[in-house]
């Protein structure tokens, strides 16, 4: 062989995604091998295994941008079309997917690493990868132009007010503001757009309450990481293949509320559980995120 055909590649994906086995590079080279014929080049032992580690390891092509310093996200808009967001901002990528499929293939294992579905009956998805990436992924025809992927990069950070304030997030006036607020326990809602930092100063608040009162945060996912010793994380689950087990905020802030909190923190107000709130005014912490 002179070259891995597209065949051959063809062959070791149906080989694998039918093997009931984990996909290791040995399970991959065997597959190789076995679907050659047993003769096969270093170079294109070399060239086939790449391409298929892509396919069925990580978040395949897109594994290096994740682990790129200073990135937040990771989109794909179309094969040829792969961004990335963070320092700089918003700038296209050299990565590339040979077509449409793909990219489907690469979402639908990524949701299903999350234990989800993703396919014609459930077009859309939104999860957590492990290392704390969130999956959001739509197929067509939802997606008009193709399957989107979108990956964020929760990338935690441990900030006080003291030293938001040093960064120039806000000045003196503002920090003896959020300060007050949070020594007079007052119900208080921070929003924003996309990446503005509202996590960031969440955290920051709470790891400014006293280390005597109880925290219950409730969130979609674990993101929230004050520096407080009494922090207690409840997290959202979503109903599983055969659409069961789902636990919502909702329920979530109803079992908080039983738990005996001095401040009830809510992520991603945006349900039922938002009302729930109102009529439990001495928990009154809480977020709101758009």
């Amino acid at each position: 062989m002179t070259s891995t055909p597209e065949p051959l590649i063809d062959r070791v994906r149906s080989r694998l995604a039918s093997a009931a086995t984990e996909i290791t590079p040995a399970a991959l080279a065997d597959a190789v091998r076995a679907e050659s014929g047993g003769v096969v080049g270093d170079a294109d032992m070399l060239t086939a295994l790449r391409l298929m580690r892509q396919e069925f390891v990580g978040a395949g092509p897109l594994d290096p941008l994740l682990r790129t310093s200073g990135v937040t996200d990771v989109l794909v808009t179309a094969p040829d079309q792969v961004w990335l967001d963070g320092q700089g901002g918003l700038r296209r990528t050299d990565v590339t997917f040979p077509d449409e499929q793909a990219v489907r293939r690469l979402a639908q294992r990524l949701a299903l690493a999350c234990g989800r579905r993703l396919d014609d009956a459930q077009p859309f998805v939104d999860a957590w990868l492990p290392g704390h990436v969130r999956l959001h992924a739509v197929l067509p025809p939802i997606a008009a132009d193709g399957t989107c992927l979108s990956l964020r990069v929760l990338r935690r950070a441990g900030h006080s007010l003291e030293s938001l304030r040093r960064l120039g997030t806000f000045d003196a006036v503002g920090h003896s503001l959020l300060l007050a607020i949070v020594d007079a326990r007052l119900a208080f809602v921070v929003t924003g757009g996309t990446g503005a930092g509202k996590t960031t100063l969440l955290s920051a608040l709470l790891t400014s309450v006293h280390p005597l009162e109880r925290i219950v945060s409730v969130e979609d996912a674990g993101e929230l990481a004050p520096d407080h010793p009494q922090f207690v994380r409840l997290i959202a689950r979503p109903p599983n293949v055969e659409g069961a087990g789902e636990v919502t905020l909702s329920d979530l802030v109803r079992q908080g509320l039983r738990m005996r909190p001095d401040r009830l923190v809510v992520g991603e107000t945006r349900g039922a559980e938002a009302p729930r709130l109102t009529g439990h005014q001495r928990y009154r912490t809480c977020r709101s995120g758009c």
